[in-house]
């Protein structure tokens, strides 16, 4: 295995790779397909009906969540652990595969106006919710929380679930992906430098997600890292690895890509305590 030690050098250097970095980025989203990802055509299957207003102005919302065996299955959590999740300062952390749609205009049960947003997701999920209220309330929950950060809404979560209705207005056909964004997350290290230092957590992210790979993006969190001075970064053709000295953080970890090592580029942040490597991928 060829690898390069010098990707990281003193923290002026890394300084003066900045917009050199940048540029990377840049040319690499300008690499990026315009057309859309592989996508399809779904009907949403009605499920349930949740009324809530927007804040602070109480326009009235309706969201249909909806069912589809076409959406993705979410990984499966027990009960408590839901229930740790919803405890924790972060409950964002699980990930329920979903559908945004677009807002549509309908009329309420007295002639007036009001928005509806159909989401969609697992039918096989969505029966769990159906038997288990805990389920439900965590469906609901992230589905304010989607539609919030998609449509740049404030959505109250005192909500009501309407009875014998299962949807409002109509539902419209929705575009989803059938080629979801490539991330590998939590790779086995072969092994690790010492006893006490930690693996860190990282992801891997490919771009574009859709088509021939360009780049393999590798962000490493390193928490206590104040300093790329500390850090040794070694980057093969298929494998990438990191040590913080002294002791604190070793990674060690191979993936399916072939890259272009001497054009890579890695930048820490102070900050963040983020480590981000950008590799450009072998073309094949």
């Amino acid at each position: 295995m060829n690898t390069d030690s010098s990707l990281l050098g003193s923290e002026l250097e890394l300084q003066q790779q900045e917009e050199i970095y940048q540029q990377l980025l840049m040319q690499t989203v300008g690499k990026m397909p315009t057309e859309n990802p592989e996508s399809k055509v779904i009907r949403p299957q009605p499920g349930l009906c949740v009324k809530t207003v927007t804040e602070p102005d109480k326009q009235k919302i309706f969201v249909n969540i909806c069912q589809s065996p076409a959406v993705p299955l979410p990984p499966e959590i027990s009960r408590d652990e839901l229930v740790d999740l919803l405890q924790s300062e972060d409950p964002s952390g699980f990930r329920v595969p979903m559908s945004l749609g677009e807002p549509h205009t309908e009329t309420d049960n007295n002639s007036k106006a009001c928005t509806a947003y159909d989401v969609v997701i697992n039918q096989e999920f969505f029966q769990k919710c159906q038997t288990d209220p805990l389920y439900q309330q965590f469906v609901i929950l992230v589905s304010l929380e989607g539609l919030e950060n998609k449509y740049n809404l404030e959505l109250s979560r005192d909500w009501k679930v309407l009875k014998n209705r299962k949807f409002l207005g109509s539902l419209v056909d929705q575009n989803i992906r059938t080629k979801s964004r490539p991330v590998i997350q939590e790779l086995q290290p072969e092994f690790s430098s010492t006893a006490a230092a930690k693996r860190p957590e990282f992801s891997l992210l490919v771009e574009p997600p859709a088509g021939d790979p360009e780049f393999l993006i590798a962000e490493i969190k390193l928490p206590g890292v104040r300093s790329s001075r500390s850090l040794v970064l070694d980057v093969g053709e298929d494998r990438l690895q990191l040590t913080a000295r002294p002791s604190l953080y070793h990674l060690d970890i191979f993936h399916p890509f072939s890259i272009e090592q001497e054009s890579s580029v890695a930048q820490f942040n102070c900050n963040t305590q983020i480590l981000t490597v950008t590799m450009p991928v072998v073309s094949s």
